[in-house]
């Protein structure tokens, strides 16, 4: 693992932020048509089905996977059955506002997890770094205007969002924390199906909880399906693969800053596709952020 951020990293790390805040608009877009939780599991059937052409030899008795399962146990529990599943659910309680608020302490939750369990040391430009990145993701959840900030009001989705945040800072430690070996390691599209295998059993668990509470209701239709795709393929497949080959290069503390760069794209995509004008507000916090950016992953 290396501090050190090359060009090829870096746009290994903005993809991923890139395509989490299509999931975000998208995920918004059906909040109505599915429940949260089964959404979640959906988009994680159809990832499976993706990628087990290319990576179906792990599932063989003889994978190198089941001797390390727990440790891909615990990968699919962190960061396929929960992180989306609780960020689906926060948006069915709180404002879009609150539930990004939140998320934007990752890299806060990232230096904290990496100090306290994984004995990782937190340099002075990281903290400093933390201050810039989250100073810009507030310009944009404030929308240049700082008494929105005090309207905000918690609600268990923010709660739901804090649990999603902290699990994906575990998820992206763990990452590094490398023991399998490298025919599995080595092989990104295996490397997810073995955290696919026990998140689709968590999720799927999940799901079957949330029917048993009545949960059922799914409105089937070309908007769905469309939202399915997408949410296969790029949030969970490319995003995937991209973040953990650059949390792998570049150090999940590091790494983590990146993740602050998904409300702005949410706000130009939103732009795009809802009809929201971008403002010169997303221009100062752009500054703000990729600031954070580079002076966190400088030596």
């Amino acid at each position: 693992m290396t501090q050190r951020l090359t060009p090829g990293t870096a746009a290994l790390l903005v993809t991923a932020p890139l395509l989490w805040a299509g999931n975000a608009v998208v995920g918004r877009l059906v909040h109505a048509m599915i429940p949260p939780i089964t959404l979640n599991f959906f988009r994680w059937v159809l990832a499976f089905a993706i990628l087990l052409p290319l990576a179906h030899g792990v599932l063989r008795k003889d994978s190198p996977l089941w001797p390390h399962w727990r440790r891909y146990a615990v990968l699919g529990l962190l960061g396929i059955g929960l992180y989306n599943a609780l960020q689906y659910m926060a948006l069915q309680t709180s404002t879009p506002i609150n539930v990004t608020l939140v998320g934007s302490s990752m890299p806060v939750w990232m230096l904290a997890v990496g100090a306290l369990f994984f004995g990782a040391s937190v340099t002075r430009q990281q903290l400093v770094g933390a201050v810039l990145s989250i100073t810009g993701v507030l310009i944009v959840l404030s929308r240049g205007e700082w008494n929105q900030l005090l309207a905000l009001r918690l609600v268990p989705g923010d709660l739901f969002m804090l649990m999603a945040t902290a699990s994906w800072s575990f998820y992206s430690w763990l990452l590094v924390r490398t023991s399998e070996p490298a025919s599995l390691r080595g092989d990104w599209a295996a490397f997810l199906m073995a955290q696919m295998v026990f998140g689709l059993g968590w999720s799927g668990a999940f799901t079957g909880v949330e029917w048993s509470l009545g949960h059922t209701q799914i409105a089937w239709g070309a908007p769905l399906l469309a939202a399915l795709a997408f949410i296969a393929v790029g949030p969970a497949v490319l995003a995937y693969r991209c973040w953990g080959v650059g949390v792998q290069r570049a150090g999940p503390a590091v790494a983590g800053f990146f993740v602050n760069l998904t409300p702005l794209f949410a706000a130009v995509l939103s732009a795009a596709f809802l009809g929201e004008t971008p403002h010169l507000f997303h221009g100062v916090a752009f500054a703000f952020i990729v600031g954070g950016i580079v002076v966190s992953s400088r030596r």
